[in-house]
């Protein structure tokens, strides 16, 4: 320390940063070397990795760059992450994770993971089986089983852990579970939730055409461990969500901001039936019953749930692709139902609540019902920063992020069964949550932890 102390003396901020001792000060020791009992101390920055950072995760870097080290990314498309890699030019690039794990990571602290769905898991299980922290884009995880497995590795490594729901974060969420804990609207035992997408060409064919793969992108690596099938622009950079083996459609896009103030406020956890019909599919004849190779136009589904503590049994009902449920008697006329990415409407024994999108503006309806209503203390802590700086406090801290996986996985699990109901439509499908099984349609099973290509593992 006295060393670089006397190394700065008489030189302005710009010439002893850039100097051996700045640059000194830069580089920063990771936090396996630092930091009581493994955590790395508040006032160090992180040094953070990107993978999949072309789209949403280049906003979450972003972000997070504004405080600490941005060091690595990795997208299997150098065209797509373009942007990114030019705004962090610091950082060393890769196409394939396990390659940038295994140069670097021991300067490795954590990992931001916003590929498509279908590889949230094996990258986010690698990161963590190698002690790094991760914050992974929602939904977490493609299927019933890798959300499990998640849940269960987090705990199992004992790393801080944040899903990209940022609503989550919120004030509006809080607000609702304070309310309905303090029996705003008395007891709960319907919910009504809904969204406006699909907003991307959904209930599609599969491609027949074989296009060259473009030189920027290893088409191998972003199939990872789907079943192997020719590149087409309808899967990347942007519609594979719309896909099955690839994305979770509407409800992995936006039940995860929508349901989780229902999951929250609830005390939910495994539902223990779901039913789920779809609107027709204008594009192509199905050739068997239930989803084949993409998710419907748009959808209709119920979930049921067992009473929890105080709480009496509660049945969720689920719209997306535009459809709604019945407008409540008590909204009055020319007010809009949630806001314009959808909302979500309890149904008490004694009133009702609505909100949109993120748990954003919760009220009591009719909205005169507002000025009488005392609302009780505020009791969960509030979110100060960001989504992904709550995360980085959290990694630095020691305690666990705002949706860590404990909280994340069960929901995640409740998101997935509602697709899981598209194909078996019109049937009440009976679910076994705490051994992950569908007992009536013992079929469905194979899409509750489907097989991964050869070469791919958790």
């Amino acid at each position: 320390m006295d060393k670089q102390k006397k190394a700065g003396q008489g030189l302005s901020r710009r010439d002893f940063l850039g100097s051996a001792a700045g640059m000194a000060l830069f580089t920063i020791i990771p936090s396996h070397v630092l930091g009581a009992d493994g955590q790395t101390p508040p006032s160090r920055k992180l040094n953070v990795a990107g993978v999949g950072v072309g789209g949403m995760g280049g906003g979450n870097i972003a972000e997070i760059a504004k405080t600490e080290n941005i060091v690595a990314l990795c997208d299997v498309d150098f065209s797509y992450a373009a942007g990114t890699f030019k705004n962090h030019p610091q950082a060393r690039q890769f196409k394939d994770y396990r390659k940038m794990l295994d140069e670097m990571g021991k300067d490795i602290d954590a990992v931001v993971i916003a590929t498509p769905d279908h590889t949230h898991a094996v990258v986010a299980m690698e990161c963590m089986r190698r002690g790094k922290h991760v914050y992974v884009q929602k939904p977490l995880t493609k299927t019933v089983y890798e959300a499990r497995m998640m849940t269960e590795a987090a705990r199992k490594y004992n790393v801080i852990t944040q899903m990209g729901n940022q609503g989550h974060s919120g004030e509006g969420i809080r607000l609702i579970c304070e309310w309905i804990w303090d029996g705003a609207i008395g007891e709960v035992r319907e919910v009504h939730a809904w969204t406006n997408r699909p907003v991307w060409p959904q209930g599609l064919a599969r491609p027949t055409e074989t296009p060259a793969v473009p030189e920027s992108l290893d088409w191998d690596l972003w199939i990872g461990p789907a079943p192997m099938r020719p590149y087409h622009p309808a899967y990347h950079p942007w519609n594979w969500r719309a896909w099955v083996d690839f994305g979770t459609g509407a409800l992995g896009d936006m039940a995860c901001h929508i349901l989780d103030p229902v999951f929250w406020a609830l005390k939910l956890k495994y539902a223990t039936s779901v039913q789920g019909t779809y609107a027709a599919n204008v594009i192509k004849k199905w050739e068997k019953e239930g989803v084949d190779e993409s998710y419907p136009l748009g959808s209709i589904i119920h979930l049921e749930y067992p009473a929890r503590g105080d709480m009496p049994p509660v049945k969720i009902h689920w719209y997306d692709g535009g459809l709604l449920p019945e407008r409540p008697e008590e909204l009055e006329p020319g007010r809009k139902m949630g806001d314009g990415d959808g909302g979500v409407l309890f149904v008490g024994d004694k009133g009702k609540l609505m909100c949109g999108c993120y748990g954003k503006g919760p009220q009591l309806i009719p909205y005169s019902k507002m000025k009488d209503y005392k609302r009780p203390e505020k009791t969960l802590p509030r979110v100060e920063t960001s989504h992904e700086m709550n995360w980085v406090e959290a990694c630095k801290s020691g305690k666990q992020a705002s949706t860590p996986f404990d909280y994340a996985g069960p929901f995640t699990e409740m998101v997935l069964m509602g697709n899981l109901s598209l194909f078996k439509p019109g049937e009440k499908i009976l679910w076994d949550g705490d051994n992950m099984k569908v007992t009536n349609f013992p079929e469905l099973n194979k899409y509750v932890n489907p097989a991964y290509r050869e070469g791919w593992s958790l």
